[in-house]
């Protein structure tokens, strides 16, 4: 075995086995070095920005309208969901829920109820429409005029415009 040298009198020192090491202050050194030429310039900075903002450019507008048809297919969703369960009511009780009850019918049981099986929705409150409007229902309805009219007006919170989200057909305009 060889005797080592003092710990750092010697920029190259030998381990037990006889490979050459390097001394603490010798790696510190190295290590500013790295330091100093790491990191970009403010071009490469500016050109990768500038890729950014094109992506962007490109990206964002097929995703704008989608926000918009995931509430409409949202509302829409809850629309069967309230048709099934009023079906549900009127099978249970041999009519539909008419007048000031509505929708409460299906979470609170009516005076006149013969075989309520509620509640017939999950949670205990009738949930408003995307827009954060109550669904507008209608019995007898004027559209559906064997059943029942169920509807949500919409972004526009109006009644009877186009973007009505409703539970009868609606012949489109050419």
């Amino acid at each position: 075995m060889r005797c080592l040298e003092a710990r750092g009198s010697s920029p190259l020192s030998e381990d037990w086995n006889g490979r050459e090491m390097r001394t603490v202050k010798d790696r510190s050194e190295n290590r500013r070095v790295k330091r100093g030429q790491a990191g970009f310039t403010l071009v490469e900075l500016l050109l990768v920005l500038a890729i950014l903002v094109t992506l962007a450019a490109v990206v964002l507008p097929r995703f704008a309208g989608r926000t918009e048809q995931a509430k409409e297919a949202a509302a829409t969703t809850q629309i069967a969901t309230f048709s099934t369960v009023l079906d549900a009511f009127e099978v249970d009780n041999g009519y539909y829920p008419e007048g000031d009850e509505g929708l409460y019918a299906l979470v609170e049981e009516p005076e006149d109820a013969t075989n309520w099986q509620g509640p017939y929705l999950q949670q205990d409150v009738i949930p408003l429409d995307p827009w954060k409007n109550e669904y507008i229902y209608m019995y007898p309805g004027e559209n559906n005029e064997s059943g029942y009219d169920l509807f949500s007006m919409g972004p526009d919170k109006e009644e009877g415009t186009e973007d009505d989200i409703v539970n009868w057909y609606v012949e489109e305009e050419d």
